[in-house]
């Protein structure tokens, strides 16, 4: 008797399925479904309402906070240079912290029933059907569940905070770009040619999303075309 290889159903709920994938979890993720429509997550209309996320509602949502931060360290005496460095820190930061999360959590590797089901969760759901495009920013409930300890500790510098959550702004709404607007020009353009290669091409290399700086720093810059075809 040999047991039948476990196949995932895409026209049931697919959370409580990718788990029993095991090994073959990890390829069967990354061979994406190029298709706008993603699918259905929950069987429960609450927690998959939870899931879909428009765009829009990351600046809406997170742009007065980080305006409330600034407001918050001018009122304890920050000056505008001061205020500006803060900011800036704080997005230059936040570049380090979406590198290191897409690369060593968005990324590892699981055989496990339940971490093939939170990887699929943080990030396999992506990978599996980049086009979907109420599933390509965080859920402001997620966000704010990270967030609120940060919030509500005293500090003295809130403007570096508001500026790393600046920082986070900018990278889900250029994610969201990346996928489906159409620049034309340089840097947009080659940005979103150097992230979709992550997706297609080699989904081992090219973690940056609003920049390649850390992946020039840390070596996990993707070959050229032209290089890896010579190779």
């Amino acid at each position: 008797m040999v047991a039948q290889e476990f196949t995932v159903d895409l026209n049931k709920p697919l959370v409580f399925q990718v788990g029993h994938l095991g090994e073959a979890y990890q390829e069967w993720v990354h061979q994406p479904i190029v298709s706008k429509e993603g699918p259905r997550f929950f069987a429960n209309d609450l927690l998959e309402f939870l899931t879909r996320t428009v765009w829009w509602a990351v600046p809406v949502i997170w742009l007065p906070v980080v305006g409330w931060c600034l407001t918050k360290s001018i009122q304890m005496g920050n000056t505008p240079l001061q205020l500006a460095l803060m900011v800036v820190t704080g997005i230059f930061l936040w570049t380090l912290i979406e590198y290191t999360l897409h690369r060593f959590l968005f990324h590892i590797k699981t055989e496990s029933y339940w971490g093939n089901t939170v990887h699929y969760l943080l990030h396999g759901c992506h990978h599996k059907h980049p086009m979907d495009g109420l599933r390509l920013v965080f859920p402001p409930a997620a966000t704010a569940i990270l967030c609120l300890p940060l919030i509500a500790t005293p500090s003295t510098t809130p403007a570096l905070f508001g500026g790393g959550l600046f920082g986070y702004v900018m990278y889900d709404c250029t994610h969201y770009y990346l996928h489906h607007g159409q620049p034309s020009n340089d840097p947009a353009k080659n940005l979103k040619r150097y992230h979709l290669n992550h997706h297609f091409r080699i989904q081992n290399k090219g973690f940056g999303i609003t920049s390649s700086l850390w992946d020039s720093v840390f070596g996990t810059l993707p070959p050229t075309k032209s290089s890896s075809q010579s190779s």
